[in-house]
């Protein structure tokens, strides 16, 4: 990646739908020509934007919480997060087995929060250790290799809304939905993303913390304002209904940090921890 000039932030931001309402100012006029005065935006993969950070190529991410480090800092006010049933994150399992019987799992890789929200659930919960397969987001083949398989993002909206020949294809299945299985264990919202900082790299560009987290908060509180007009310009990129659409970002998302947000990101790496999915993060840090 080529290197940003020295006035602007370099930013590693992912092209699926959930993270849209956060965009919307970077993305759209009034206000995307003056923050492309402050931030320079390149997309990439959310398992990426994180390795992007920790090796300098980029300032600012949405990142998994799964990639959270000392070294960096959370800005606080946005996430992406749920306050029970998610529907973009799926875990669905291939009859006659249940949670407990699973053995291996087909698995998307392009979210490592997910995919360790998983592993919590069989070590920690289930008392289990299935074996995790990568494997292409295709459900039909995955469940052929597989007990069950896990979808992430826009590919487990789509099976979802073709749950019926699924099925028809590979035999009756149980779908979970991985932050409805977490919350209902815990009691706290399942969070998937938030945006973390090098707070080294403000200073060339002369960001402040504060003005770098206003920015972000604006941004989302206009995309939040704008879902009708986030429906219509992603109903053209997605095979999904407008109310589908409509309802996972109205409702599904949870796109505020708050306090109970930050004790699951705290809950969640504790247990990774505890299970050795994830190296221990003793505590979060702030910008």
């Amino acid at each position: 990646m080529n290197p940003s000039p020295p006035n602007k932030l370099r930013v590693a931001a992912i092209n699926f739908l959930n993270p849209a309402p956060l965009m919307w100012d970077f993305e759209h006029p009034p206000l995307a020509a003056e923050l492309a005065q402050r931030y320079s935006l390149h997309y990439t993969l959310p398992s990426r934007c994180a390795d992007e950070l920790l090796a300098a190529r980029a300032d600012l991410g949405l990142i998994p919480i799964a990639s959270l480090t000392p070294e960096l800092a959370i800005v606080p006010g946005c996430t992406i997060a749920s306050l029970n049933e998610v529907r973009s994150i799926q875990l669905i399992v291939k009859s006659p087995n249940t949670l407990s019987t699973v053995k291996t799992i087909a698995a998307d890789t392009a979210s490592r929060s997910s995919l360790a929200y998983a592993e919590i659930l069989f070590r920690k919960f289930l008392h289990t250790h299935p074996t995790f397969l990568p494997a292409a987001a295709d459900p039909i083949a995955m469940l052929q290799r597989a007990d069950a398989a896990i979808l992430i993002g826009d590919p487990a909206l789509l099976a979802l809304e073709s749950r019926d020949h699924i099925e028809a294809t590979v035999g009756p299945c149980q779908w979970h939905d991985l932050a409805h299985e977490w919350h209902t264990r815990t009691e706290l919202p399942w969070v998937a993303a938030v945006w973390a900082v090098r707070p080294e790299a403000l200073a060339p560009p002369n960001i402040t913390a504060t003005q770098l987290t206003e920015d972000l908060e604006a941004s989302r509180n206009h995309g939040l304002l704008n879902i009708e007009r986030l429906v219509q310009q992603w109903t053209p990129r997605i095979a999904l209904p407008p109310a589908t659409i409509r309802h996972y970002l109205s409702s599904n998302i949870h796109y505020v940090l708050n306090t109970d947000c930050i004790r699951a990101i705290e809950r969640f790496r504790q247990y990774a921890a505890e299970v050795d999915v994830l190296p221990p993060l003793p505590r979060l840090r702030f910008l």
